[in-house]
């Protein structure tokens, strides 16, 4: 059960019925799940008491969801906090924004607790997953310990959210074969996602803005996806 029992997960959202149907999927499994429907207060438990990951509506009073997600990712103690963002249907602006202030994944309302689930564990899974070796990743001046789940750039810390870590760690382990949109979301996101692939060109932008040095080589296929190389004749970045 990837050591569910032993993951704790805070669920932000103002919504009984939804907080009821999450928890009772969620312990089902075997996580630990608390709730909270203010986003002020959630900031503040959060600084004060580790989880392991967080599920955060968008609309709170309070703080609404994309501040509070923003907030997290300017603290150096909840950075790499995983975060997985509950939106309506059809507000694709607010699924990119939240993707944007540094969400790891995103369900739409109503949704499958199955789904949900499914999101978590794939999440925990990539997060646990060992390569059977400790010998870093590198790329120029940039250096991956998966072990450790650290990147630095000319031997600088990059903070990286969960997802930006292991999707980077997939381009670096591609060794410049081009990865498709749905190969990095079924390798990364560990799903297949129907509604399409704009997850993934959030993330890459996102990877493109923390490590500048690195984005002249992190390619766009056209109609295809991305690869991790020296620039060659007909790509762009």
């Amino acid at each position: 059960m990837l050591g569910a029992a032993m993951k704790r997960v805070l669920v932000v959202e103002d919504d009984p019925d939804i907080v009821e149907l999450i928890f009772h999927y969620l312990e089902g499994e075997g996580f630990h799940v608390e709730a909270l429907g203010n986003g002020e207060e959630a900031l503040r438990r959060i600084r004060d008491d580790g989880f392991d990951l967080l599920i955060l509506d968008l609309q709170l009073p309070g703080m609404d969801g994309l501040s509070l997600c923003a907030a997290l990712r300017r603290d150096s103690r909840t950075e790499g906090l995983p975060v997985i963002m509950l939106t309506a249907r059809g507000d694709e602006a607010d699924r990119v924004v939240g993707l944007e202030v540094g969400a790891d994944d995103y369900v739409v309302k109503p949704f499958s607790p199955k789904e949900l689930v499914a999101r978590a564990r794939a999440l925990f899974r990539r997060l646990e997953r060992k390569d059977g070796i400790d010998v870093p990743l590198r790329h120029g001046p940039l250096e991956v310990d998966r072990t450790r789940h650290t990147a630095r750039w000319e031997g600088e810390t990059v903070h990286l959210t969960a997802k930006e870590f292991a999707l980077l760690v997939a381009l670096l382990e591609a060794d410049g074969r081009v990865l498709s949109r749905q190969a990095l979301l079924e390798d990364v996101w560990g799903y297949t996602y129907t509604e399409g692939t704009r997850t993934v060109d959030v993330h890459v932008r996102r990877l493109r803005e923390k490590l500048p040095g690195l984005a002249p080589e992190l390619i766009t296929v056209k109609s295809l996806g991305y690869r991790l190389a020296r620039t060659l004749p007909g790509e762009t970045t």
